[in-house]
């Protein structure tokens, strides 16, 4: 069993802050980190694996914020699909934190068996990560996701059919419910550019080798589509250029969020939708607007897609419809309004 590299990791630390300084972080997300926002000022949690990635944020957290080291943790999830590799993953990541005086908190997969899919092994994950976040009153969780998993996103994105939403994935900074962000500084840099300057400061880190098979989807599109499109754009920096799509993807998702807003179609409540001051806009507004509305109606069914267009094509009309959205009830617009009745009003 290959033992903890002794690294002397505050010194490691330091030597990466000047090899990658706050400037080389994603400015929004610098700027947000030293701003008032309440996420800002409480604590933060590191999802930290002990890959090159997270230890690199967790390194660079560390010493550019060096006023946050006392309200900062790292949440380490073993998804127990690799053995003795997996507890040699915990034990390596505790050694870290230990030495960087950063508090450390351990998951397991009680469910985890051999096949899972890469859904499966997300959902165990941030279930983890969202009781550690309530336990521990944290506000932020800070993510290592760098230019390279932005191109794989895309890819994949763009494979199920993403819209402006999907497409601006991942985010620097990324509003979830209760006022918590996740953070993710490092889309500003390459994989390369992590390791290499890993390498340099003296670092050691864990490798999965179950990356490097092609059982995932992510694998695949990395080790193959990925690299074979990287390649091929020989004149041009295709992974940079992925990353700026994905800000400018960002700003047109934001400004059709805002202009929805602007429109106020929903209720207060969240219980109706007015289609009259819909009427005659982009199909991305109404498309939105709708998608508002059924998440607030809760447990509507599990709607296709396909259902979803035919729904969005009834609203765009503002005619008289009713709608089946499982056994729950049906989507009603009566009167240039759309609200949700049960199946006993029936």
């Amino acid at each position: 069993m290959p033992r903890v590299p002794k690294v002397d990791w505050p010194r490691v630390a330091e030597a990466l802050a000047t090899r990658i300084p706050r400037a080389a972080l994603h400015p929004s997300v610098v700027a947000w980190a030293d701003g008032p926002a309440p996420a800002a000022r409480g604590s933060w949690a590191v999802a930290f694996s002990g890959g090159a990635d997270s230890l690199a944020l967790l390194l660079l957290l560390w010493a550019h914020w060096p006023e946050r080291r006392a309200r900062l943790v790292a949440l380490h999830f073993d998804h127990r699909l690799r053995g003795r590799a997996s507890a040699a993953d915990a034990r390596f990541c505790a050694g870290v934190c230990a030495a960087l005086g950063v508090r450390f908190a351990a998951g397991a997969w009680a469910d985890a068996r051999k096949g899972a899919g890469e859904a499966e092994t997300r959902v165990a994950r941030f279930a983890f990560f969202q009781r550690e976040l309530g336990r521990r009153r944290i506000c932020a969780l800070w993510f290592g996701h760098q230019q390279d998993d932005i191109a794989e996103t895309l890819l994949m994105r763009l494979a199920r059919g993403s819209g402006t939403a999907g497409l601006a994935a991942p985010r620097p900074l990324q509003i979830q419910p209760a006022g918590r962000v996740h953070v993710r500084p490092l889309l500003t840099l390459k994989k390369t550019e992590i390791t290499a300057a890993l390498t340099a400061a003296g670092a050691a880190w864990r490798e999965d080798a179950s990356n490097g098979t092609g059982d995932y989807f992510r694998n695949r599109i990395r080790h193959e589509a990925l690299a074979t499109w990287a390649a091929s754009a020989t004149d041009r920096d295709a992974l940079a250029g992925a990353a700026l799509s994905r800000e400018l993807i960002e700003e047109d998702d934001a400004a059709l969020e805002a202009w929805v807003d602007a429109l106020a179609p929903l209720s207060a409540d969240g219980r109706t939708l007015d289609v009259r001051v819909l009427q005659g806009k982009p199909r991305a507004l109404v498309r939105r607007a709708l998608h508002r509305w059924l998440v607030r109606q809760g447990d509507t069914g599990d709607l296709s897609r396909q259902g979803f267009e035919l729904l969005l094509g009834a609203v765009e009309k503002g005619t008289f419809t009713r709608f089946s959205l499982g056994r729950r009830g049906f989507a009603v617009i009566r009167r240039g309004v759309l609200t949700f009745e049960t199946a006993a009003k029936r």
